[in-house]
């Protein structure tokens, strides 16, 4: 369980508190989430922990803190750490091109034009670095995006680096021969960088992925129940994943808005079940972008080694100077400035930067959202997110399952939320 103590004495008001809850089970009673779970840490302490709807549906399971829930991209930042390290240990700089370790990224092509059946090539005019992976400017895309040739031709080639027996290095040696969407370090773009990092880690490091963030993470850490996929004997505790029941037109992804967006249908339907489900067996692909499980305790703890500048319960897994390099934004400018002016369906792009394996807040104004300059934070495909508030001292996760996360509007509001509970 999570114990609290009082929230005044951190600094948050009880009543406004109340606020978030009743916003929370407002959005289980409309049938947008099945359930989802709150913590806010402030000053090193549980100020305030709040769990509404169910875990399970179909078995009648309330979330817990002990909840695994499917975190997808939170895998990230874990991923990033990895690397830096492995940075840390001189095993390479962040300028070093990939080809070293990975040789089929050696000779790139680059997209300029044309359809994912005659796309236009020209050769890449540099070598993508370690550094262009760790803050997304490598020139990868994502397929759901749905927007460019190269989005197109990773669906067409089933580029998926889900649970599946196909192992991590084969997946990354078939996405090396798509073209990328963009010369590298040119433009910020979201994508499959961070699963090649992993790989890289495997390479680097002469782990399989599993093994490394078994070994050097998660045992010291303390984080038991995190990992690629559920053991058999914890998949009554793992959560189901629903998805809306009404979903035509899909959530649109991409740029600026010439329409109101038609209204989601309130309603779910199974989308993974628990027992028996994708990440309820084991899995040969260890994606480093978003292939983890994880509960509301273990990335807690995770986040309380980040606050703590890389050391929890005298583990220490990186250095304090590293940290703050990782925090900092490693972008020439904002999003914005780099090509992507609006992100997650919101006009954050202006406002954010972005370091090593985290979104880093440069302007809340110009990101059109509360918070403070210097918070960093990311989110999951399942509508899971964590931040952490340098300047509040503040902690913040939540976890819910719902996907695509754009079914509910759920990551701005609920800064919102917190923000004016903060007294």
């Amino acid at each position: 369980m999570i114990s609290c103590a009082n929230p005044e004495t951190l600094g948050l008001d009880p009543s406004r508190l109340a606020r978030i809850d009743r916003w929370l089970d407002g959005l289980v009673e409309q049938r947008r989430l099945a359930g989802i779970s709150l913590l806010i840490n402030r000053h090193g302490e549980n100020g305030h922990y709040y769990a509404t709807g169910q875990a399970d549906m179909e078995r009648g399971t309330e979330i817990t803190p002990e909840t695994i829930f499917r975190v997808y991209s939170m895998t990230k930042p874990v991923t990033s750490l990895a690397a830096m390290m492995l940075y840390e240990e001189g095993a390479f700089q962040l300028d070093d091109p990939i080809a070293a370790f990975l040789p089929e990224f050696a000779r790139m092509q680059v997209c300029v034009g044309g359809d994912v059946d005659v796309p236009q090539l020209e050769p890449a005019r540099s070598l993508i670095t370690v550094r262009h992976l760790l803050t997304h400017t490598a020139g990868f895309s994502y397929g759901f995006m749905h927007q460019t040739p190269v989005d197109a031709l990773y669906r067409r080639h089933t580029i998926d680096f889900g649970p599946s027996e196909v192992p991590l290095a084969e997946m990354v040696t078939k996405l090396a021969e798509l073209p990328l969407e963009f010369q590298p370090g040119t433009r910020w773009r979201y994508g499959f960088s961070t699963d090649v990092l992993g790989r890289l880690v495997e390479v680097v490091s002469g782990e399989p992925l599993d093994v490394f963030f078994r070994r050097r993470i998660f045992e010291p850490l303390g984080m038991d129940d995190t990992a690629f996929w559920v053991a058999e004997d914890k998949t009554d505790r793992m959560a189901a994943m629903y998805t809306a029941s009404d979903m035509d037109p899909p959530p649109r992804i991409g740029a600026e808005p010439l329409e109101l967006p038609p209204p989601v249908k309130p309603g779910l339907k199974l989308a993974d079940p628990a027992a028996g489900g994708r990440f309820a067996r084991p899995t040969r692909l260890f994606s480093g972008g978003g292939g983890l499980t994880s509960t509301m305790n273990d990335y807690l703890r995770f986040t309380h080694m980040l606050r703590q500048g890389g050391v929890l319960d005298g583990e220490r897994l990186i250095g304090r100077k590293t940290l703050d390099f990782m925090r900092t934004n490693h972008l020439n400018g904002s999003m914005a400035d780099m090509g992507e002016p609006r992100f997650n369906n919101a006009h954050l792009g202006a406002g954010l930067g972005f370091g090593l394996g985290f979104a880093v807040v440069l302007d809340p104004a110009k990101a059109q959202t509360m918070g403070s300059p210097g918070e960093y934070y990311w989110t999951g495909m399942a509508n899971t997110q964590f931040w952490m508030d340098p300047q509040e001292d503040l902690i913040v996760i939540q976890m819910a399952q719902l996907i695509p996360s754009t079914l509910a509007p759920v990551r701005r509001e609920l800064r919102t939320l917190v923000g004016q509970a903060l007294v």
